[in-house]
């Protein structure tokens, strides 16, 4: 594989973990009332995300080796 090529899979795996991991943490949709406050979170994107996030580091690291 190109050296190209798993640095920019490298790159855009990083930032897919990163924005996953900032999905997760994040909450979507906030209220408060007086001195209750809800939070609520939907962390199903937030997973696909990280999850082809080091799909993409896996073939960075992997691709292109052979094996004997």
């Amino acid at each position: 594989m190109n050296k190209a090529v798993k640095f920019s899979l490298l790159i855009v795996g990083l930032v897919l973990i990163g924005y996953g991991v900032y999905a997760l943490i994040s909450p979507e949709a906030s209220t408060a009332l007086e001195s209750v406050t809800i939070e609520t979170q939907d962390n199903n994107d937030a997973y696909i995300t990280l999850v082809l996030g080091l799909v993409a580091v896996v073939l960075s690291v992997v691709g292109g080796k052979t094996y004997k």
